[in-house]
């Protein structure tokens, strides 16, 4: 009876050392590249530096300066309403454009949408937003061109606290709503058919086989998409950066777009790390 005890203990140790080798190095990647950044932002973040002078230190100070700073105010708040109008574009186009892929139809012209759809994902955020640049623009700009046929004045859409963040949000969503409209209809193609079939015999409709069949079977699907949306959305730099450079004002500087600032065009390397530290 011991020696079977002895030999279950002895399994269940190589068990557990053969779980810790498979999870050490994303541990130690973790510690490398994680916790390690953010304990240096923080050290960092105590000190006065701005790369032209030796660092001097000067304990909380720079996080004091930070909440009397209503600058700061005025990005968070830029970065939740963009975040605002992104995220649930995204997350309502994608989905109905997979409701629409979804549907019997030619699996040539089903994989000719996807790919069209999927395309602009896959180029470069930076070249994406140097089209949108010209897309936008006020004199040349197609957007304005055609409105101009239908009589409407040219709308200031880089140039305008009002439209900029719209134009912000159209480029995001035309570069990313591809990726929620694949991983959308992949999650719909995943339910059995059997559940439409019994469903459509019972007859429900097409808005009640939706709303009871597939919106709860996408749910895991639809939490994952949120979260990286909401991630993305709060990351965003690239179309606000090259679109407006944060402007008019601050009407599109997001919290990404005012630590590059900060850091790499007026050298301060302190503001960035404290501001990093404290959206930690």
């Amino acid at each position: 009876m011991s020696n079977k005890v002895m030999t279950y203990k002895a399994m269940k140790r190589r068990e557990m050392l053969t779980a810790y080798a498979f999870i050490l190095p994303t541990f130690v990647g973790f510690v490398i590249f994680i916790v390690g950044p953010m304990l240096a932002s923080f050290a960092i973040s105590l000190f006065d530096w701005n790369m032209l002078t030796p660092p001097r230190f000067i304990g909380l100070a720079n996080f004091q300066q930070l909440f009397n700073d209503s600058r700061i105010g005025a990005v968070y708040l830029t970065t939740f309403k963009l975040a605002f109008m992104i995220v649930p574009t995204n997350m309502i186009l994608g989905l109905s454009l997979a409701v629409l892929l979804d549907r019997k139809m030619p699996g040539l012209v089903r994989s000719f949408f996807k790919v069209s759809f999927f395309f602009p994902f896959v180029v470069s955020a930076v070249a994406v937003s140097i089209i949108w640049t010209f897309m936008f623009h006020r004199d040349l700009g197609p957007f304005n061109y055609y409105l101009g046929l239908l009589g409407i004045d040219r709308i200031p859409w880089l140039n305008s606290s009002t439209y900029s963040p719209f134009a912000i949000m159209i480029a995001d969503v035309w570069r990313n709503v591809g990726f929620y409209v694949l991983v959308f209809l992949g999650g719909m193609q995943a339910i059995p058919r059997d559940f439409y079939e019994a469903a459509e015999v019972d007859g429900a409709s097409v808005w009640k086989q939706f709303r009871h069949i597939t919106l709860p079977l996408l749910s895991p699907t639809i939490l994952f998409l949120t979260v990286i949306s909401v991630i993305g959305a709060l990351q965003i730099f690239e179309q606000p950066q090259i679109l407006t450079n944060g402007g008019p004002g601050d009407a599109t500087r997001t919290i990404v777009l005012y630590l590059y600032e900060q850091g790499f065009r007026f050298f301060d390397m302190a503001t960035p790390l404290r501001l990093r530290s404290h959206c930690l």
